[in-house]
């Protein structure tokens, strides 16, 4: 027996409270905070980076796009400081919300009580997309056709959707999805083919991106299992590769920036019988994956200060 999607009932966006709207996202202006040294060290490797043509990959969780940062990431995209951008199911749902209606996020509290929780027929149209994208054999994968639906239609916030800007860029925006994670899995148009088919193609497309991490940089704001774990498994392949010709893929930086209070030497693990030791950030990114030549940094503070101090050290940087 499984669940008939049939007899659900779905609600128009119009009849959501949203808990953001479009007076979120910051201007792009300068972070006036006091330099955050590791900041400023990541801000430098992705300055030589780009110089170097290697690989700069942010990979983030849905929490990103509701600090309303887009303005900041869309910049170091277009000046070529964000070469690929890698993100949960959830990052792709508020990315179209808030380019279509220009305002995102629920209360769960209130919305589950009656079951209306996710229930809205506009978002179920990212289901359309892929679903569209995968009868047509589209080779573009998920974020690319989230990216293109989003660029070309009637999205009237299109302007600080940051898969419309990767679609606009030529930029790799990877989606990792994972059934069951998000709202519009509950829709009776999720096709779990098609979005596992094309979130699949981003994930081999994402791996080869870290083909070229020689040399680069990898960032996590706020993803604290998709980031760590995608990020292994796809450089363990390109590794895998690579030694095979006798190359190596061990001289890069990583950057995590979450909440999580770390101690000041993170560069070894937590026991194993501690709780932060399942905080796979800090042992996958600041660990085990740079253990053979690369260099690490974690900031811990909130995506709205981090990412603005970013794109600012950035900015100020290049222009010395």
């Amino acid at each position: 027996m499984y669940f008939n999607r049939e007899y659900l009932k779905l609600q128009a966006l119009s009849e959501r409270v949203h808990d953001l709207n479009i007076d979120v996202i910051l201007p792009l202006t300068a972070n006036d905070n006091p330099p955050i040294p590791a900041i400023s060290e990541a801000a430098s490797h992705i300055i030589s980076t780009k110089e170097r043509g290697a690989a700069v990959i942010l990979m983030m969780g849905g929490h990103v796009i509701r600090s309303g940062v887009q303005r900041f990431i869309i910049d170091l995209m277009e000046r070529g400081y964000i070469t690929c951008i890698a993100g949960n199911g959830s990052c792709v749902i508020h990315d179209y919300e808030f380019a279509l209606i220009g305002a995102t996020t629920e209360s769960v509290a209130k919305y589950i009580k009656c079951g209306e929780f996710g229930l809205w027929k506009e978002t179920g149209y990212i289901n359309d997309i892929i679903n569209a994208a995968y009868r047509d054999n589209n080779s573009s994968g998920y974020g690319g056709a989230i990216g293109k639906a989003i660029y070309e239609g009637d999205f009237p916030h299109k302007d600080i959707s940051l898969y419309a800007a990767a679609y606009r860029l030529n930029i790799p925006a990877t989606v990792h999805v994972g059934i069951g994670y998000d709202i519009i899995n509950e829709f009776p148009n999720y096709d779990g083919a098609a979005a596992g088919a094309l979130s699949y193609m981003d994930f081999l497309r994402f791996t080869q991106v870290v083909s070229a991490l020689e040399g680069g940089v990898v960032m996590n704001f706020g993803s604290a299992v998709m980031a760590p774990e995608v990020f292994l498994k796809a450089l363990s392949m390109v590794r895998n590769r690579a030694h095979q010709s006798g190359e190596r893929i061990n001289d890069f930086t990583t950057l995590v920036c979450d909440l999580h209070q770390l101690p000041a030497d993170f560069t070894k693990e937590a026991p194993k019988d501690s709780p932060p030791y399942y905080f796979r950030p800090w042992k996958t990114m600041l660990v085990r994956t740079v253990a053979d030549g690369g260099r690490a940094f974690y900031v811990c503070g909130k995506h709205a200060d981090t990412v603005s101090a970013l794109w600012s050290t950035v900015k100020r940087l290049s222009e010395l």
